[in-house]
């Protein structure tokens, strides 16, 4: 009978083992290519690490950050007088200065030198710039600095562009973009030195715009 034709039945056999072999090698090729992104995405993984880890290395050596060795120290007097101060640096960066401190933030014209070395003593930092300082590093200064525990006025007289001043610490800068000025600050305010960290930086005198970005 046709329904026992041997020849049907193979061909029947063999359609159905290239089916078969078709559905394997299309199972295979599936695996290969999730094995293969499997790879790349380890691969790229890897990558990112050590990517990471060299940024983190080159952060930290050393030789990147800023130069702080034209840094000046002084030693100076501490404690409150009710009189002016004649001091020994301009600005002063520390000394005999007034019971009541300058509050910390952003001023536009010049300042009690007793009442800013008050907040120095509080660990604030005290960035002066020359009067005619173009508008655009003024506000760069201002928004470079924290929004606690920095002072900004201009200085009439000033032997550089911008000085930076901290307790028994000061640097010379060479305008707002010199890259020492965030080094200073990171080292000196709030820094070692300071004789009284952590006191009061507001509810002094005057009356400033904040600092920061």
């Amino acid at each position: 009978m046709a329904g026992n034709n041997p020849a049907r039945k193979n061909s029947k056999a063999g359609t159905e083992r290239r089916a078969l072999v078709a559905e394997m090698q299309a199972r295979e090729r599936s695996r290969d290519r999730r094995r293969t992104v499997a790879l790349w995405g380890s691969i790229t993984a890897v990558v990112a690490a050590i990517a990471i880890a060299v940024t983190v290395v080159v952060t930290r050596e050393p030789g990147n950050e800023p130069d702080l060795s034209a840094v000046s120290t002084f030693t100076v007097k501490q404690g409150h007088v009710d009189t002016p101060v004649t001091y020994a640096q301009s600005p002063p960066a520390g000394g005999e200065h007034s019971p009541v401190w300058l509050n910390c933030g952003a001023y536009t014209a010049p300042v009690s030198n007793e009442n800013a070395v008050h907040a120095l003593e509080h660990g604030a930092v005290w960035v002066t710039y020359r009067p005619d300082l173009p508008a655009a590093q003024v506000t760069a200064l201002r928004q470079s600095l924290p929004s606690t525990y920095a002072l900004l006025s201009p200085f009439t007289g000033l032997k550089a562009p911008v000085v930076v001043s901290a307790w028994g610490k000061q640097l010379v800068l060479t305008g707002a973009d010199d890259t020492r000025l965030s080094a200073f600050v990171k080292a000196y305010r709030q820094g070692p030195q300071t004789p009284e960290p952590g006191a009061a930086c507001s509810g002094g005198t005057g009356n400033p715009a904040p600092t920061g970005g």
